[in-house]
């Protein structure tokens, strides 16, 4: 018998922990003779082509695990494959179908059940059951605890399912190969002691950790096979201070020089004892991620977060003292009694903090969380189909959702992406806040037509000069040599942009420094610019009368942004 696991992914990167802890506890506890296959895609195929190759994989019962970024997929694959093969069972599961599961299976009939919850002894006890309905005569075998099921036009559920023992699932990336330049997703706990009311992880029944010499061992494994990256999926790691300085000192002292390790952390919990760990690790070991979500102390109590904020911001400046881990924080537009002017002050003090990523995402309305249940009571009105976000709350209408999502457009383009790093810098210094600047050119994007379009980095710099010409005229003659900058600080061009001076003014020095070809280039300015030691610019640098130059060093790249060396020669 095959059972086929088939898993959308949102990229080509991810990969789906969750079919291959699935496969690999069935394999360990089955005692039948049962064949389970995986068929990895992304929500970027066409539907047409998934839809063959599960044809193909000829499964006699096939199972998908459901997301909001693959939901509709999955829809549309498991229709037209019931007309194909409605003989066989076609079993879902994952956080997407976990709740009002009733209505799910009657809007579907093409789904035979669904694997409520955990799914990792549900999953074994389904493959049994299936393994086991040729042998036994009709009605005589066991139903799987944690599922609902069709029994005729009825919808029946069997018994719900205690929370498993983390360390009864074994390791499920016994073939790294699998793997190659895609993102090792791991998991070392369960659950979370905090109650987000925009969460699914706030209705876990219970927290739970790995045995941590087990975790040791899988994470020697990785460090073994020197992976490119490792992300834990706990959800807020730091939770227990004893686990999480085994793994951050085990890391430590097994560092190959490779492997980076990202972590979901609350800033807040840190340690001192953490926090000197934390110091003392290779720049790019680990990568942290804080979500803060808001500022505004009415929107944190409501959605029942608890958050030290004052403390936070102490721990992201002292992290970023050491300048050895690269920080990630989050905001959430749409919360309740968050306002647009209380958004704009939420991400102006989080800017203020100069994280070296800030992910501006947009409330989801997720089935079976707090929010879902009191949406009425919060005047959220949200997208009907995944991903579910929000469109208008009592407190944010729908224009303003809109013009939060330009800003967040351009906060993705121009600072995340790290390829403007100096003339964004220079740039906020003609706005009175941050927001107000990103809002201005998603709104300036929106009147040139040029959102929905491909640009490349040149065109997208070019972009920004014309939006200085616009609002900041006075620094443009400036900022077209930061651009320049921040153009050869990511990379060495092919082609110059237009307004660039002519290589040829300066050969002498480029045949002095430049000995390897295009891993280095030397370009003239007469600005100096702040380097990232500078987070925030208050006074823009004055014009020199003469011109200096820069060597920009491709073989020494910063670990945490990828940024070339650089030196000025007359230093």
């Amino acid at each position: 018998m095959k059972i086929l696991l088939v898993a959308v992914n949102a990229k080509y990167i991810h990969s789906n922990l969750a079919v291959y802890n699935l496969r690999a506890y069935a394999k360990a506890y089955l005692k039948s003779d049962v064949q389970i296959e995986i068929a990895e895609y992304t929500i970027n195929h066409q539907m047409d082509d998934i839809l063959a190759g599960v044809y193909k994989a000829k499964p006699d019962v096939l199972c998908f695990s459901c997301y909001i970024w693959n939901l509709p997929c999955v829809e549309a694959v498991s229709c037209e494959y019931h007309k194909l093969c409605p003989a066989v069972p076609i079993w879902v599961g994952g956080p997407e179908v976990s709740y009002e599961t009733e209505r799910f299976l009657k809007e579907h009939p093409q789904m035979t059940g669904v694997m409520i919850g955990e799914g990792e002894q549900t999953f074994l006890e389904l493959c049994a059951f299936y393994a086991e309905c040729d042998t036994r005569p009709s009605g005589m075998y066991k139903k799987p605890a944690g599922i609902a099921y069709r029994r005729g036009e009825e919808i029946c559920f069997t018994a719900a399912r205690e929370p498993i023992d983390m360390s009864t699932i074994p390791f499920c990336y016994d073939d790294i190969t699998d793997f190659t330049n895609r993102i090792i997703y791991y998991e070392s706990s369960r659950g979370c002691p905090f109650r987000c009311s925009y969460c699914l992880s706030s209705v876990e029944k219970q927290l739970r950790f790995r045995d941590i010499a087990l975790v040791k061992n899988e994470l020697s494994f990785f460090l073994e096979k020197r992976v490119p990256q490792v992300k834990f999926v706990d959800r807020t790691f730091n939770c227990n201070h004893a686990h999480a300085m085994e793994i951050w000192s085990f890391l430590k002292e097994h560092d190959n020089g490779v492997t980076n390790f990202h972590f979901e952390i609350s800033a807040d919990l840190l340690t001192e004892e953490e926090l000197a760990l934390l110091a003392g690790m290779r720049k790019g070991l680990v990568q942290l991620e804080i979500g803060v979500q808001s500022t505004n102390g009415a929107t944190i109590g409501e959605i029942h977060r608890t958050m030290d904020l004052t403390r936070l911001k102490a721990v992201v400046r002292r992290i970023q003292e050491t300048g050895n881990i690269h920080e990630h924080l989050d905001l959430i537009a749409g919360l309740p009694y968050e306002g647009y002017m209380t958004f704009a002050k939420s991400f102006d003090e989080i800017y203020a903090l100069k994280p070296n990523q800030l992910q501006l995402g947009f409330l989801k309305v997720l089935k079976g969380s707090y929010m879902y249940e009191h949406a009425v009571e919060y005047g959220l009105i949200y997208q009907s189909r995944p991903p579910y976000e929000v469109l208008r709350t009592n407190w944010l209408d729908f224009p303003e959702l809109l013009a939060i999502r330009r800003a967040e457009e351009m906060l993705e383009v121009y600072y995340n992406s790290g390829q403007y790093e100096v003339t964004v810098k220079l740039l906020e210094t003609q706005f009175f806040s941050a927001f107000a600047m990103f809002e201005s050119m998603g709104a300036f994007y929106e009147k040139q037509g040029y959102f929905g379009m491909s640009h490349s980095r040149v065109r997208r710099a070019e972009i920004l000069l014309e939006f200085a010409e616009e609002s900041a005229p006075a620094a443009v003659p400036m900022l077209k040599e930061s651009l320049v900058f921040d153009l050869y600080y990511r990379e060495n061009l092919g082609k110059r942009p237009a307004w660039a001076g002519e290589l040829s003014e300066w050969k002498e020095l480029t045949r002095k420094y430049c000995k390897n070809g295009k891993q280095s280039h030397v370009e003239r300015f007469f600005y100096r610019f702040p380097g990232k030691e500078t987070r925030t610019v208050t006074k823009l640098p004055e014009r020199e009368e003469k011109a200096c130059y820069v060597l920009f060093d491709y073989t020494a790249r910063d670990p945490l942004d990828h940024q070339a060396a650089y030196r000025y020669l007359d230093e």
